[in-house]
């Protein structure tokens, strides 16, 4: 006589891998939907929040699923191991956040000039209902300094339309893209034309043969002469408060996988046979950039370091 042993199953461990593959799908559509699509910031925010809901759910039901498993050989083993490595990533990207969010100061900007922050061109405008992005605190200088030290300007040896070039350049290959400008006439040279001097046609003389002879008047000059850039002492400030002679590029980016929004200003101005370089980069939405920030604008300026390499002053 035979006998049959039915080996239990553990519905747990199934169940757990149902919900942690819909928090991945749900995950991953939320994430290109972002990316590339139409789903603003805030509601991606929340949408990956609750995307980890199902996962953390299914995280306990799998570890019961393997708990019975070793204790009566239930079937579900392999269902609760698929859980927990679908569950892995929902829970894993609101967890590294929160990590961001706890370690890094709580700035929603930074800035290579503290006392004198570049101004914006056309200040970035979004709607934040959900993710409200506050003034800066008192002590942002304090901890911006703190926790990124080595964010400094730059100092760059030669005139400012060399700079401001490779400000385009370097921007164009970091995927800034570029938003508004202001005094972008500095970093263009500056060319005039000549006044030309029309001569009136004199009647040709039949006897004199189809060639007369040349005249000794001057020829009409024209073409292109560079003018000379503006004094220091003739600067005046302009609408904005800044003065003549500063030119400003401002771009908007977002980081490569998620596609979180940020915006930056790059401010280039003259001084003493010396062109300076400063940097404000800000997020978008919500009271934390999660240090993003400071990425930016240090790939950017090491980025231009690279590009402008030997005419770096200290």
């Amino acid at each position: 006589m035979h006998i049959r042993y039915d080996r239990p199953v553990s519905r747990s461990a199934f169940f757990a891998r149902r919900l942690a593959l819909f928090s991945l799908v749900m995950l991953v559509i939320v994430v290109l939907a972002h990316r590339f699509g139409p789903l603003k910031t805030p509601d991606f925010v929340m949408l990956v929040l609750a995307a980890a809901v199902p996962a953390l759910l299914a995280v306990p039901l799998a570890l019961l699923g393997l708990a019975r498993l070793w204790q009566i050989g239930a079937l579900g083993g392999i269902a609760s191991a698929w859980a927990l490595i679908y569950a892995a990533l929902p829970i894993a990207l609101p967890g590294y956040g929160y990590y961001l969010y706890m370690t890094k100061p709580p700035l929603t900007e930074v800035a290579t000039d503290l006392s004198d922050r570049p101004a914006w061109v056309s200040e970035p405008a979004a709607e934040q209902h959900l993710l409200p992005r506050p003034e800066l605190p008192p002590n942002a200088a304090d901890a911006q300094t703190a926790a990124y030290p080595g964010l400094n300007g730059r100092r760059y040896e030669g005139a400012i339309d060399r700079v401001y070039e490779a400000v385009r350049k370097v921007a164009g290959e970091n995927r800034l893209v570029l938003t508004a400008s202001r005094g972008e006439e500095y970093g263009l040279p500056a060319l005039e034309l000549r006044p030309t001097t029309e001569t009136p046609l004199e009647p040709v003389d039949p006897a004199a043969g189809a060639n007369p002879a040349p005249q000794d008047e001057a020829l009409p000059e024209s073409g292109p002469l560079p003018t000379a850039r503006p004094e220091p002492g003739l600067m005046v400030p302009l609408s904005d408060g800044e003065p003549e002679g500063v030119a400003r590029l401002q771009f908007s980016t977002r980081t490569l996988v998620l596609g979180l929004p940020f915006d930056a200003v790059v401010r280039l101005r003259e001084e003493a046979e010396m062109t300076l370089v400063d940097m404000r980069v800000a997020a978008r939405y919500g009271p934390h950039d999660l240090g993003i920030s400071d990425q930016i604008a240090e790939g950017f300026l090491h980025a231009l370091d690279a590009e402008l390499l030997g005419i770096a002053g200290n």
